[in-house]
């Protein structure tokens, strides 16, 4: 992806607790396999401890596992719709739009991209599925027939920050590990880390947190009120690894809407003052 001429300013969203109020499992899936998520989540601990296994692979097994045990379709397309029955938090839907339109107003492109350890399929298939530049997620290995068969891409917290370089670099193949390391001058990279703006919800979002944060960018720590989440929001800002902390409402005029346009003014002034501080460099040269 060519480096556009005008600012390009990515906001990265983790989905589970920062867009949705729940996992995304849990929606309409756990129910399909006759579970609750009590059930189903204590079954991911407690193999996972048993087989001292990474839990985001083994609750991607478990899905397989219960899917063929009871019966129910594993192609993708199942598992979109599975997705159509995610919730979302208040004012997400009209949220792209909104600051798309915001961007466009200051003179800056925005985009959009998930960064989740949640499943892709099921992303795709909500109903802002489409609204993304990419989704990294998880994501399953598919047979020639169409069956889900095999993690293609596991995404835990620490993976995570990779997508973050590939978003810096411009880079869209996931299974690139040729680009993603070659040396691109800061100037010359796609979306500057100053240039990002994370949205997570909790501990497993806390190195791209901090990492966008330390780089010049800014991360957003959102909670849902009356949820303990907010007190882990709090206690990150305090720690110094975001920036913000906003009620997950993304409504016009609520914080995180404020917050936000805040930044893309912040980047936009940056880009002309950095731009204004090249041409009086290259004139005096």
């Amino acid at each position: 992806m060519k480096k556009s001429e005008k600012p390009v300013v990515a906001l990265i969203y983790d989905f589970d607790g920062t867009l949705s109020p729940g996992n995304m499992q849990e929606y309409a899936f756990i129910q399909a396999i006759g579970k609750n998520k009590e059930e189903f989540w204590r079954e991911n601990q407690e193999l996972a401890e048993a087989q001292d296994a990474d839990k985001v692979l083994t609750y991607m097994f478990l899905m397989l596992r219960k899917a063929q045990d009871n019966g129910i379709s594993l192609k993708k397309e199942s598992f979109q719709q599975f997705g159509e029955n995610v919730e979302l938090f208040t004012g997400v839907e009209e949220w792209f739009d909104r600051i798309n339109e915001y961007g466009k107003e200051k003179g800056v492109i925005i985009e959009h991209y998930i960064n989740s350890s949640g499943l892709k399929e099921m992303i795709e298939g909500t109903r802002i599925g489409k609204r993304f530049n990419q989704i990294y997620a998880c994501s399953y290995l598919y047979s020639l027939d169409g069956i889900a068969q095999w993690p293609a891409i596991a995404v835990n917290f620490t993976n995570k920050t990779q997508f973050l370089f590939k978003i810096n670099k411009g880079i869209t193949s996931v299974s690139d590990t040729i680009k993603i390391n070659q040396f691109i001058k800061e100037s010359d990279r796609r979306i500057p880390f100053s240039h990002m703006i994370y949205f997570g919800d909790g501990e497993t979002d806390i190195p791209c947190m901090k990492l966008v944060k330390q780089q010049g960018g800014h991360s957003i720590a959102v909670y849902q009120p009356g949820n303990r989440k907010r007190e882990v929001a709090e206690k990150l800002i305090n720690e110094n690894r975001v920036n913000f902390v906003c009620p997950a409402d993304y409504s016009l005029g609520k914080e995180v809407d404020q917050v936000v346009k805040t930044i893309i003014d912040k980047i936009k002034a940056d880009s002309e003052f950095n731009e204004l501080m090249r041409l009086h460099k290259d004139k005096a040269g």
